[in-house]
This record gives C-alpha cells, structure tokens and sequence, in this order.
C-alpha cells in the first residue's frame, strides 16, 4: 500500500511542470505541443468517420469539434464536414428521417498502434440503420482521410488486412496515382481531380506575362517528377527555359545539412519567378515557409495547397514579389462563413478563448513571442475567423470534403430506396455484401451540387479540369488578401483557355503594371543554357532579346547567326546522286523505246499490244524524269507539278499494264466469242481503260488542287541551325486518296495478270505482268513506314527512290526479257499464225 502510495506522488510531481506550463501560458504550451517535429516527421492526417442516426441532428451538435487537439490548419476541414453534414441534414430530399454525423481522428503521422485504434472504433460503430441491422451485423463503415495521400495509403493499407471489403474509403487530399490502385482496392475514391492540365496553365500564365526565365522547386518523389516531365514539355514547346531546377529531399537529417545552400542559390538566382510544387506536409513546405519569412521576394507560382501566409511584419505592395496561386475552378458556397460565425461558444470560455489565441496569431515556437491577446467580446462568437487565418471560402480539401458528403449521401439515398422497395431484410449476406452494393451504388452516382458543379464518383470517367488564379498579398502579422485575376479551361478551344482579369490585377497591384520582374541593374547577363537550345541568352527579363526564326546564338550564346538554309539541291551529294539515277533510267527507257520502234515488225513487238508498249513506255521515261521536279530549291510550281505529274504519269503506266492484261486474258478466256465480243477485242476497246482510269485519277489532284493545293513549308525548329525548306503536301488525305487509288489499280492489274500466268502462248506476258505489279506494290508499302520516320531532304529522298524504283521494276520485269529476244534472239517466230493474225491485229 505505502509502495502505491509513493509510486502516485511520484507521478504527481513529475506532471507539476507540465500543469504549470499549462497555467502560465496555455496558448504557447499548444503551440510547443501541436508543433513539435520529432524526428523531422512532419506528416499530418485528419480522418472522419461519418455515419447515420435515426434523430433529427440540430446545428448545436457539431459545436463539440473545437473540443479537438488537432494542428491548426485542420479546423477547416471539420468545419468544412460539420457545414455539409448540416446542409445534408436539412435537405428533405436526401435520407429522410434520418442524419448523418462523424466521428474525429487527427493526429500527426499515423502509427501503428493508432492504425489499430482506429480499427477498434471501427469495430465499436453502431451500423447504418439501427432499424434494420443489429450491432453485430455492421455492414459497412464510411472512412474519409486526408490531406496527406501517404497516411491515407497507410489507412488503406490497413484496413485492407484488417477488415477486407467492410470499409468504404474516401480521400480529400490531392490526388495521388499511388491511390487509384482500383483493381486491388475497388473501395477507395479520390474527390481530387487529376492535375493533368496544371503545366499547361502555368505555361499559359507565364506566356501571358512574357516570362522566359523560371525556376522551379519540387519535392523529391514521383509525381512531382512527373509534374517536371510535363512542365518541361510545355515550356520547350514554347520556347521557355528553366533558370534551375531543384529538387528537395523528402528526409529532414539530409535537407537540414542543405536547407541553405537551397535558400542562397535561389537568392542569388536570376530569375524572378519560382514555381513551388509537392508535397504541403515535407520539407518542401519548411523550405518554402522559410524563404518567406526571411524576406526572399519573387514571385511564387503555386498550386492550391501551397496558399500559405508568412507572419514577417515589413510589407511594400510590389509586383515582383508577390504569390500566384492555382485552384480548382468551384461554385461559391454561401452560408459557410455564417455557419462558422454563428456557432455557440464552448461552456469553458477561458480555455476556449486561449485556443483561438493560438489558432489566430501563429505563436511561434519561442514564448518570448507569445503575446497576450485581452478584451474579448463577451458573446465570443468565433471572431477569430473574421481575420482570416484560413480563407472562409472553401479551399479545395474542404470543397472535396463537401462533394465526397453529397456523394455518399445519395448513394446511401438510394440503398434506401433500394431497401423500401424490396421490403426485404439481409439477414444471411455477411459483412461483405453491405459494402458491395453501397460500393456499387457509389461508383454510379453522378449528380449536380448545389453550388451547380458536376460531381462524378466513377473513377473511369473524368470531368474536364478547370482552375481558378488567384493573385495572394501577403500582409503583416501572417495576413492575407487574396485576388481572382483569372481562369482557365482546358476543354476551350487553344489560344481560348487563359482568360486574364487585366482589371483586378491594376486593382490589385495599384498601377497596373503586369508582374513584371525587376532586377538591380540593367547590364545583360549571359548564360549558357544546356539542353535548351532555343534560349539563346538572358537579360533583365523585360529586355530580354530573342533571336529572330532565320537565326540562332553561337556557342558563347552572345550573338545570334544566321541558319543555314537546307533543302535537297543538284550540289548536295544525295541530291546529285538521285539526279543522276533519274536521267540514266529515263535514258535506258528511251533506248527500250528506240528499240522497239525499229523492230516494230518482229512477232515479239506485234504480238503484246505494239501501242499499248509505246504508251507505257512513254509514261515509263516520264516517270523516271519526275524526280528531278523534287530535287532543288522549291517553289510553289515545283511543289504543285511534284504530286500531280507523279500520280498522273503514275496512274497512266499502271492502266496500260491494266489494259494489257485485260487484254491477254479476254483473248485467251473467250474461245467463242460473239459479234459483239469479237468486235470489242478487234477494235481495241481495252484500250479505253487507260482513258478512263486517267480521267479519274485527274479528277481526284484537281479536287485536291481547289481544296488544299501542296504548298512551301518553311521548318526553323526541327534541326538547330537548320532551316528546312520542303514541299508539304497540303492535303494530306488527298496524297493518300492519288496513293490508294494507284494501290487499287496496282491490285487489280496484280490479280488479272496472276490469272492468266499459265495461258499458253510463247510470248504470253502475264508473267511479267504480275512480278511488275507485285514489285510495285512491295515499293509502295514499304514506302509508308519509312516516309513517316523521317523528315526534311531525307523524307524527299526518300519519296524519290520510292518513283525510280517502281518505274525501274515495271520496265525491267516487262521489257527488258523482249530485249532480250529482239537482239540476241531474232530467229524466234509465233507459234500461233491464229493468235498473230486475229487477236493482235494492227
């Protein structure tokens, strides 16, 4: 008993400090003991678990949650959710006879043993409707964590282990790709949207002022490297360059040894305008916080939850050092700011006060700083609000909050229904059927709020995004004013999405003058800038000099030079080369010609269709000659006649091996033939297929002449240094309606001379026919891929042995084996005096 004794008073005396602290100063004890950092953890969390009762609960209800240990900054989403609950309660078309209230966790980082509290409030929860389920059969459980995605991770996580499908689980904080694992954790939603048009937008504003010159701080992790890949795409686009990029680390031993080294570069950084992007709860907020604090003036380009205030007291209204802020575009939600003011004060008024002390002038960590604050209103009607230490507007956690309220509130609505209607009673589905048709009926519920927002819980589909921007002052004493200057739209039209309030920012910065950084002098500073050719050198931000698009800048990034005009000319030697192909095939094709008009009479010549030979021969030696029309400097006729005398010449060459092959099959198939197909044969109308496929294919380039005729393209981009000048097409679809219709007449040339390869006569040609066809296609195949991959003179090149090697297959596989019989061979004769006289009469 006296060993007990000793033990109490023990403990007594070792709390006499702690009680005294809590008497002398109460606001700075809380300070010291919401604040503290032990071993540089810095993570928050703030975890709701709502649920409903079967009584009408009144306004006074939630009064009770300023009862709360929980950081500062998380009083906002308590009352976000207690002003929701209490607008759902009020709504007499969702649940009703019935309420909805939560229960409160918040704590700093979530260990083990509170991941195991929290379980056991889980177990010791009443179920949904008292009327229909006994306490045993609990269904499902409603969890909503946040704003820290790794706490709700390791919620989730938890949960998961421990009770599998029984908890449905809702985040406020920002999104998160960790998070959105729906096939192993189907029971999770994220209320955030996806940032994926936040680089984009602050693309947009940085063009919009004419910044060229940013830096950019990110956290060390994922997704704000993802966030880096992004905004270096869209700042490269647009010719924007990175003044530096840093990237601080997540472990607080490591950025302590380098938290100044960070603070002196960005001081001694050229550029005025930092974009700050990651994690609140890291080191990238102490960072942040302390580059405020210590006067470090430029221009912050933010996301919503870096909207954090500064208690420096010197302030100089200046637009080059002021904070741009991003936020998800929602409807104002009235009466928020009259619930807060008008909720009752606590019974314990000392206490009470003392606390809203400490919430409203951000004691630091120093008692020496602690001030005392007298006078209060007797009625203490939640004045501290009133000087804004958060915004009475909803940030975006809280406006999360009230959609992820709304959202439960009609799918439980609808169970409801569900249940009224089957008049039936779960009595055998277990714990898991609850969760999977509440689930079920969460994931499809789409709805409209009532601040007019579209609201949709299924994951798969996304609402496009929208963002409001804000202009934040910061004031003396940790005070803020804070100004919509903007918005954008990602789903406008481009060049339409940024619209700018030039009014509110005159407003705001009191001489209109549009955030323009200002340096101390006027000397230009040049710097090299590596990987980001198209900067070209650095001066003071507003006189900075761009190279204009027919120059670049030298190695010592001081004087800009011409480019170097590139095109595929007769000098160039894969010019010359192409040239030279062009002209020998054209004169062998005139050979093959010559040699056929002088032995016109020999059976080999007459036997094929004499004038068919010479139109394709003709057409062939035109074919060859149209790669000259693509080498040398362009013009706007060269790059006019470069398509339409290619498919033309083109489309008549691949006729006349139609109508040749036509030919030799009607000849052979039709063994009896009537007066009419007899005079069809004997009067060459076969013939007229060269005609007609002609006409048709001249059709199609003046159709493509009138809507988009090919034209000069100018590239100063692609190739540093380079200008490229090319031929573009114009219409695209048009060059691949002249191709395909090429292909369909390569085709059916292909398959009628493949049919009559076997018909019997010594100088039946379809053999030759064919292999011509099938090696005109394989070209013209294997010509897409490689066009596509390759750009400038290269791409020419490419199109131009594309003409010479087809025309070169059609005139080798068909002509050059009756060469072959005409001059080595002359003694062969016909063997049919039956096919000479009456099939092929001239």
């Amino acid at each position: 008993m006296s060993y007990m004794f000793v033990l109490i008073l023990l403990l007594l005396l070792l709390n006499i400090p702690l009680l005294m602290a809590s008497f002398m100063q109460p606001r700075c004890f809380w300070k010291m003991n919401q604040n503290e950092d032990k071993d540089g953890d810095l993570k928050t969390s703030c975890i709701f678990f709502p649920r409903t009762v079967q009584w009408q609960v009144k306004k006074e209800y939630f009064n009770e949650i300023l009862k709360i240990q929980t950081p500062t900054e998380n009083y906002k989403f308590a009352l976000a959710l207690a002003f929701t609950l209490d607008e759902v309660n009020r709504n007499p078309d969702l649940l009703p006879n019935k309420s909805l209230v939560f229960d409160y966790h918040g704590h700093n980082y979530i260990s083990m043993s509170q991941l195991y509290s929290l379980s056991q409030i889980i177990r010791q929860k009443s179920g949904f409707f008292p009327n229909y389920y006994c306490e045993k059969d609990i269904i499902c459980h409603l969890m909503i964590t946040g704003p820290d995605w790794e706490i709700s991770m390791s919620v989730m996580a938890f949960m998961y282990v421990y009770k599998p499908q029984q908890v449905i689980h809702l985040t406020y904080g920002p999104f998160h790709p960790s998070l959105s694992d729906h096939e192993n954790f189907p029971y999770i939603y994220q209320m955030a949207p996806k940032d994926i048009s936040l680089p984009l937008a602050m693309v947009s504003i940085i063009l919009h002022f004419s910044w060229n010159w940013i830096g950019l701080v990110i956290s060390d992790n994922d997704q704000s490297t993802q966030f880096l890949s992004y905004l270096r795409r869209e700042m490269a686009k647009n010719m924007i360059c990175f003044a530096f990029v840093y990237i601080i680390p997540m472990d607080m031993q490591l950025y302590r040894s380098r938290a100044e080294v960070y603070y002196n570069q960005i001081k001694t950084s050229s550029t005025n305008v930092v974009i700050i992007y990651g994690d609140t709860d890291s080191t990238l907020a102490v960072s942040f916080q302390t580059w405020k604090s210590r006067g470090l003036q430029r221009i912050w380009v933010i996301t919503p939850q870096w909207d954090v205030t500064t208690s420096k007291t010197d302030f100089m209204l200046d637009s080059s050092h002021m904070t741009l802020a991003f936020a998800h575009h929602h409807g104002d939600i009235s009466g928020f700011k009259n619930f807060v003011q008008t909720m009752n004060p606590l019974k314990h008024t000392d206490e009470y006060l003392a606390r809203l002390e400490w919430m409203n002038f951000n004691c630091e960590f120093s008692t020496s700083k602690c001030t005392a604050l007298k006078n209060y209103s007797s009625n203490a009607s939640m004045e501290w609000l009133m000087v804004q230490t958060f915004d009475m507007a909803f940030s975006d956690g809280s406006y999360n909050i009230y959609n992820a309220m709304y959202a439960l509130a009609h799918a439980l609505h609808d169970m409801v229904l569900q249940q009224a209607e089957a008049q039936t009673v779960d009595n055998g589905k277990g714990h898991q059927s609850g969760c999977f048709k509440l689930n079920s009926l969460l994931k499809k519920t789409h709805f409209t709020n009532p601040v007019g927002d579209r609201v949709n819980m299924n994951p798969k589909e996304e609402l496009q995004e929208e963002y409001n921007i804000f202009q934040i002052l910061d004031f003396p004493h940790g005070l803020r004013f804070k100004v919509k200057i903007g918005k954008y739209s990602a789903y406008f039209p481009h060049g339409q999405q940024l619209h700018v309030y030039e009014d509110m920012i005159e407003w705001a910065t009191g001489n209109g003058q549009h955030f323009i950084p200002k340096t101390d002098t006027d000397i230009c500073h040049f710097i090299s800038l590596l990987f980001t050719h198209f900067c070209c050198f650095q001066c003071n931000v507003d006189q900075c000099v761009k190279c204009p698009e027919d120059q670049f800048a030298n190695r010592e990034q001081n004087q800009c030079i011409y480019k170097e005009v590139t095109f595929l000319s007769y000098e160039d030697p894969l010019g010359m080369a192409l040239a030279l192909l062009s002209l020998l095939f054209s004169a062998f094709t005139a050979l093959v010609l010559g040699v056929f008009v002088k032995h016109h009479d020999t059976p080999i010549v007459k036997a094929n269709n004499r004038k068919l030979s010479y139109i394709l021969l003709i057409s062939l030696f035109f074919c060859s000659l149209c790669p000259l029309l693509f080498i040398g400097r362009p013009n706007s006729a060269t790059c006019i006649l470069q398509q339409i005398t290619f498919g033309v010449v083109f489309t008549v060459a691949v006729s006349t091996v139609l109508a040749k092959t036509v030919t030799v099959l009607l000849a052979f198939k039709v063994t009896a033939p009537g007066r009419r197909m007899r005079y069809f044969l004997i009067s060459g109308a076969p013939n007229y297929i060269i005609a007609i496929c002609t006409l048709i294919q001249v059709i199609i380039c003046s159709v493509w002449l009138g809507a988009s005729p090919p034209s000069i393209n100018i590239d100063a981009h692609s190739e540093h240094g380079h200008i490229i000048i090319v031929c573009s097409k114009g219409s695209v679809t048009a060059f691949y309606f002249v191709l395909g219709y090429l292909a369909c007449l390569a085709q059916g040339s292909f398959i009628l001379a493949f049919l009559s390869r076997n018909l019997p006569n010594t100088f039946n040609e379809s053999k030759y026919l064919t292999f011509s066809m099938l090696l005109f296609c394989c070209v013209w195949v294997t010509f897409l891929p490689v066009y596509h991959s390759t750009q400038g003179k290269v791409m020419v090149a490419v199109e131009i042995f594309s003409i010479l090697a087809s025309g070169a297959g059609m005139l080798g596989c068909i002509f050059v084996p009756k060469c072959y019989i005409i001059l080595l061979i002359p003694a062969r004769k016909v063997s049919s005096n039956y096919q000479r006289k009456i099939i092929f009469r001239n």
